[in-house]
């Protein structure tokens, strides 16, 4: 039975709560952003805020890291009423806030980034070797090897990602806002911060968790309050709410209605690319399968096993000593060879969503129409003036139900689920019958996975072909039709996305004495 709450759970009860929000009321221009929205969190209490997006959590949140300043009601810190008028004052308060969005500059070293704003001084200078020495200690505590002299520039998303969290935790605070802390993060670093919040926790901290991954709540959480269209729904412990009740509360519908049916659209005997013994170097093992017409398959397995090389190697975005990739022409009906160019590749009808929207997928000071229309251009030459289709891209944006103000908004206004999108829509736009797609849901509420993973499908249905990286069991064994499973650069299994099992994926993926797939299927 869902139990909701209206206050904390007496064994962590104090004199007052260590943040209260008391009927905040937001808004931008015309739109209410917060309605009367009332939520207490307890210190030594790690409080989880969700709901789709546009629900008002980063809103919320940003309140709480003066950011921005309610227009109605109050925040209260341990009982004192305060006006959080701008970072640094939420600072000042015990607020320290590690938001999804990467603020690292890239020439700065790690120690600078870190320290920013707040360097350590020594008789009026910056004192470097106190801030390298800081640095360290707080990278240490995530259990991080990477370099404070590195620049941020150089590192990968997910290093990027450790450092925001040890800048964060370098302050002095009581009180942390964690926003999507893992959407960039592998495995091993999840891990780390697990062990962090544990110790924060212990320590009498508050953590607000922003998340849009159920298992990282039900993990990590010990309360959970949902927002939805700017208003409070509901508090409730999360040891007294199941996945399914949680799931209705955010969107209204149960969690077995996440994914579409299966159709039987799929025809392995069209096979739409061909991936044939390809290596990305002389020491990594071959890559052989086929994507066939009407079929999502999956790259599954532990992160970093070498999914992202063999499908930003399809991409030709990555160079592969050897082997060759053959796609089915849409005129002749046979398969061809295909020059591992992005040029190329986009030329023979294949589209690639990589999992960085951010700085690989879009331009975010252009308009949704214009990146869009990027797609469009794939079989243009150079001398040829783009003809933009609005109508397709407006007919397009309804169908994929975009939010926004117009296809003249910028996208970089637009929420993560409307730019993933966007970017799926590039593709749709342009009439490709193959898609590849990193981690097709990263950083995107449930609302919005519902709608990507029907786009998917619909997609697949029409006759295309769809291969998907994604790092969430749940997301490969509810959307694919098939699963193969990497590890160490191999296929090591093939399981029927209706017959496989998380424990049979995470088994082939771990196990030292699972078969390679590519030597199975040349012995059968």
């Amino acid at each position: 039975m869902l139990v909701l709450e209206t206050g904390a759970d007496p064994s962590m009860e104090g004199p007052v709560p260590a943040v209260e929000f008391v009927e905040i009321t937001k808004r931008f221009g015309s739109t209410m952003a917060l309605d009367t929205v009332s939520i207490k969190g307890w210190a030594g209490s790690v409080h989880a805020i969700t709901g789709e997006n546009g629900a008002g959590k980063s809103t919320l949140m940003n309140l709480l890291a003066g950011v921005h300043q309610p227009d109605a009601g109050c925040i209260s810190i341990n009982g004192t009423p305060l006006k959080l008028e701008n970072p640094k004052a939420a600072r000042i308060a015990g607020i320290s806030t590690i938001f999804q969005e990467l603020t690292l500059l890239p020439n700065l070293t790690v120690a600078e980034n870190m320290f920013l704003g707040r360097e350590p001084l020594k008789t009026a200078v910056v004192d470097r070797v106190k801030m390298r020495e800081l640095a360290e200690e707080a990278l240490a505590r995530l259990g991080s090897q990477i370099s404070v002299d590195a620049f941020c520039g150089d590192l990968s998303v997910g290093e990027q990602q450790m450092v925001e969290i040890a800048k964060g935790i370098t302050a002095d605070a009581q009180i942390f806002i964690l926003d999507e802390p893992t959407a960039a993060l592998n495995t091993p670093e999840v891990e780390k911060l697990a062990e962090l919040i544990s110790r924060m926790k212990s320590e009498g901290k508050l953590i607000f968790y922003i998340s849009h991954r159920l298992d990282e709540i039900f993990r990590f959480c010990d309360e959970v309050s949902v927002l939805k269209d700017g208003k409070y729904v509901a508090t409730s412990r999360v040891s007294e709410i199941d996945r399914d009740q949680l799931v209705s509360l955010m969107v209204g519908r149960e969690l077995g209605e996440l994914f579409p049916v299966r159709s039987t659209s799929r025809d392995q005997a069209k096979a739409l690319l061909n991936i044939s013994a390809i290596a990305i170097s002389d020491n990594t093992p071959e890559v052989s399968f086929s994507l066939s017409r009407g079929e999502i398959l999956g790259l599954g397995g532990l992160e970093g096993q070498g999914q992202r090389s063999i499908i930003r190697s399809i991409a030709g975005i990555e160079a592969f000593s050897k082997g060759e990739i053959r796609k089915t022409s849409r005129e002749t009906d046979i398969a061809v060879p295909i020059t591992p160019t992005i040029v190329e590749v986009a030329k023979a009808g294949i589209g690639f969503v990589p999992e960085d929207r951010k700085t690989e997928g879009l331009y975010l000071t252009l308009s949704i129409a214009k990146n869009m229309a990027l797609g469009m251009l794939r079989e243009l030459s150079v001398w040829r003036r783009a003809r933009v289709r609005s109508d397709h891209i407006e007919t397009l944006l309804h169908k994929m139900r975009v939010v926004a103000a117009s296809a003249n908004q910028e996208v970089g206004a637009l929420s993560g689920g409307n730019q993933q999108k966007i970017m799926i829509g590039r593709w749709l736009a342009s009439n490709v019958d193959v898609l590849l797609i990193e981690e097709p849901t990263r950083g995107v509420d449930v609302g919005a996975k519902v709608e990507i993973y029907n786009l998917l499908r619909e997609f697949a249905d029409a006759g295309g072909a769809v291969l998907i990286t994604s790092s969430e069991l749940t997301e490969l064994l509810g959307l694919c039709d098939r699963i193969l499973v990497v590890r160490g650069g191999a296929l090591v299994a093939e399981f029927e996305g209706t017959e496989a099992t998380e424990e049979e994926i995470l088994h082939a993926a771990l196990s030292s004495t699972a078969e390679n797939y590519n030597k199975k299927e040349e012995v059968a």
